[in-house]
């Protein structure tokens, strides 16, 4: 898909400072939601995973280690590069893009976890993603996808911080504008100053629904943190829509 510039997820999503970044991402949590996730969906062996927006591939690995068929795609060539050490006869990568179809009918489930969505800068082309996404399960298959609650994100939102890792120091800013939750990441390495931006679009349950409902997907269920209790605007810090095709 062609774009007038670089959009900022091709970017910063491949450089290594990403990665070092946030090296420390909870990686226990993430086993803990994964597996109380398998055990509310239960997929049969048989049945066909999608892992969209997978990034290096660690929760497709995770996933394949429990026994099933996983496929993680991802927009960044370079994660996926990383990814494909990883494959087997039932665990595959790919680069390819969340807007246009992957394998039309093709998996039971696909997840798109850990705030994965939302970062296009025309509304509509999240639209579009989720219309393709939809495409790619099969009638009865279920998409999870895990996002923010915006609106406490927003209210908890900690404006500066300065973060030290390997020895790099990072200049972290945050903020609201024209309806994006922007990150902007600066920092100095070997003489060179950098500044990455993250974007992503504040959505929030009503735009959710709306979207949802344009990709002809039924919301079966809504649950608000990775334990999976029940989704309370005032007080969850995640969405987590359950989506039935």
């Amino acid at each position: 898909m062609a774009q007038q510039e670089q959009e900022w997820f091709s970017t910063w999503f491949d450089s290594p400072y990403y990665h070092i970044l946030y090296n420390n991402r909870d990686e226990q949590e993430a086993e803990q939601f994964m597996d109380k996730l398998l055990t509310y969906l239960h997929p049969k062996p048989t049945e066909k995973i999608l892992d969209l927006a997978c990034g290096k591939g660690r929760h497709s690995v995770y996933l394949n280690s429990k026994g099933y068929d996983v496929t993680g795609i991802d927009l960044s060539a370079q994660s996926i590069d990383h990814a494909k050490q990883f494959e087997n006869e039932r665990l595959h990568f790919a680069v390819h893009d969340m807007r246009e179809v992957y394998l039309p009918e093709e998996f039971d489930f696909i997840l798109n976890l850990f705030t994965s969505f939302g970062y296009f800068e025309n509304e509509t082309e999240n639209v579009v993603a989720l219309c393709a996404v939809a495409k790619g399960l099969k009638h009865g298959g279920k998409l999870v996808i895990d996002f923010m609650n915006t609106d406490l994100t927003i209210a908890n939102l900690v404006a500066e911080e300065v973060k030290e890792v390997d020895g790099i120091t990072f200049h972290i800013h945050r903020g609201v504008e024209n309806g994006f939750i922007v990150k902007t990441i600066r920092f100095a390495d070997n003489g060179e100053d950098y500044c990455f931006v993250e974007r992503v679009r504040a959505l929030r349950m009503e735009d959710f629904v709306e979207y949802f409902g344009m990709a002809q997907l039924r919301l079966a269920e809504v649950f608000g943190d990775y334990d999976l209790r029940p989704f309370n605007p005032a007080s969850s810090q995640r969405m987590i829509f359950v989506l039935k095709k």
